[in-house]
């Protein structure tokens, strides 16, 4: 649509500021090929041109990783290392992390296609704030002194898992890696973990990172691969003791079969979502057609708790809607490179595809289409921000998660019908309140069903908040202190009591 401009696309890519250094798989503290020499290339979303070939990790690699993994855990200093000698390696990473943020950014810019300004500024930021957080947790957990019905002395003691096989995805891979190894490191486990296939290139950074730092061999090996050869292997493997993914839905399942078929690993859960954004009708509407536009298009619409259906109360969404078809008009589209730009390009032609049949179908469904809808420029996979309107409950663009920059805008009545509506779907990941009563707000918050409920606010993403879902949304939570519940193990232990002076 000519409203949209391509300027931005027209030139040619800015060189990002980064070489490529790592591209093999790290296992037991070395860079290595994978066992059967194979390699797959990681692309550049801008181009769809090769950035470089990868290792291509698969179950024999997977067996690898897990027995340094194993041996580090069952041998190595790591396990018995004092907790704050952990938390020191720990910050360490961090400061490391630090000093080479430009370049992590750059990385992962090129990887991804995600804005370097939000790379730099925001995730890579909050990546060293994590470890920070878990770094101060690493000797704070402690078990029980508890009483017993009789002569006994009981402990509850705290103790690491064993080995974490962590899977993660591409849409934030520096992120998704600090809240699975942060955690987990913090509790003295060892881990193997795959990257997505699509954006390898910053875990095996990182973790390089983490040996200058001083972390032993073995306690993170990191696997790059494909999800149906090394994830499964992985979810599947018999010597692993947790696991924990994030990705869609779908791929939880079959993770989850897996992971039970094999040993009956415990399973951490970070899925899909198709998040409410409710706009009452005392909502400031500047402000909230600025926030319902950050809570859908941030990170190009890849994210899982994304504001993807927008509730509007009937008595606003006429204007609502006119000032949210001219901010998406206005969202600046290009090489996310280049100063200023807020959104760049779908991760893969696979996603891109995806969401130009999620477009065709919400116009097929007679949805108003307000603006975008299209692809933007000739190279890449950019998409123009997109606005429906006049979108029904039924349509496929209010029931699946599009994972692209399509905003859908819905009307409601009150906040009975709201609340229902909300909760009609399989996901309860996230949601997103718009108000200036706080009578609404807490009939609101505690009516969705969902793991995380903003009130005038959105994608607020502190190291202590725990995240996670109900219904298909997930199982566990990450980030916070009830992260640290998925990396151990509870054990009781009796000691019968001899002529004590009291109990």
């Amino acid at each position: 649509m000519d409203r949209f401009s391509t300027a931005a696309l027209i030139e040619e890519p800015i060189t990002p500021p980064v070489q490529i250094n790592y591209t093999k798989l790290l296992i037991n503290g070395q860079f290595v090929d994978s066992a059967s020499g194979k390699t797959f290339p990681t692309l550049d979303p801008r181009t769809g041109e090769v950035i470089a070939h990868v290792a291509e990790g698969d179950a024999e690699d997977i067996n690898r990783a897990v027995s340094a993994a194993r041996k580090a855990f069952d041998e190595g200093p790591w396990p018995k290392m004092s907790a704050y000698e952990r938390s020191r390696i720990i910050l360490r990473f961090a400061d490391l992390v630090e000093k080479n943020m430009k370049e992590l950014a750059a990385l992962e810019t090129w990887d991804n296609g995600k804005p370097y300004e939000q790379a730099l500024k925001v995730e890579l930021p909050k990546f060293v704030r994590l470890f920070h957080y878990y770094a101060g947790w690493a000797d704070k957990i402690h078990g029980l002194t508890v009483p017993a019905d009789g002569p006994y002395h009981v402990q509850v003691l705290h103790e690491p898992i064993g080995v974490a096989g962590q899977i993660i995805p591409w849409n934030f891979p520096l992120l998704m890696f600090a809240w699975k190894v942060g955690p987990a490191l913090a509790c003295g486990n060892t881990i193997v973990l795959k990257t997505a296939e699509q954006t390898p290139l910053t875990g095996l950074y990182v973790a390089k990172l983490f040996h200058e730092a001083g972390l032993p061999p073995g306690v993170l090996n990191v696997v790059s691969g494909y999800g149906p050869t090394a994830g499964a292997a992985l979810a599947n493997h018999m010597d692993v003791d947790k696991l924990a993914f994030t990705g869609s839905t779908d791929t939880g399942k079959i993770v989850l079969k897996l992971a039970a078929r094999s040993n009956l690993k415990p399973v951490t859960l970070e899925l899909g979502g198709k998040s409410p954004f409710i706009i009452c009708e005392d909502a400031n509407i500047d402000k909230a057609v600025e926030m319902a536009h950050f809570a859908l298009f941030f990170n190009q619409g890849q994210c899982c708790c994304a504001g993807s259906r927008t509730f509007v109360h009937e008595s606003v969404y006429d204007k609502f809607l006119e000032k949210a078809k001219a901010r998406a008009i206005r969202r600046t589209v290009g090489d996310p490179f280049k100063k200023g730009i807020e959104q760049g390009p779908q991760i893969d032609s696979e996603q891109f595809e995806k969401v130009l049949r999620y477009i065709r179908s919400g116009i097929d469904s007679n949805a108003t289409l307000e603006c975008g809808g299209e692809r933007l420029g000739s190279k890449g996979f950019f998409i123009q921000p997109t606005v429906f309107s006049n979108v029904e409950d039924n349509m496929l663009i209010a029931q699946d998660e599009i994972f692209g920059p399509v905003q859908t805008i819905l009307k409601f009545k009150d906040l009975d019908e709201v609340i229902k509506r909300a909760n009609m779907t399989p996901y309860g990941l996230a949601a997103g309140v718009f108000t200036s009563n706080l009578d609404t707000a807490n009939t609101l918050s505690r009516g969705l069903r969902a793991g995380t409920v903003w009130i005038n606010c959105f994608n607020i993403f502190d190291a202590a908040i725990p995240f996670g879902g109900y219904k298909m949304s997930g199982i566990g939570r990450e980030k916070g202190i009830y992260s640290l519940n998925n990396y151990l193990q509870v054990k009781a232990v009796v000691t019968p009591l001899k002529n004590s002076a009291w109990l």
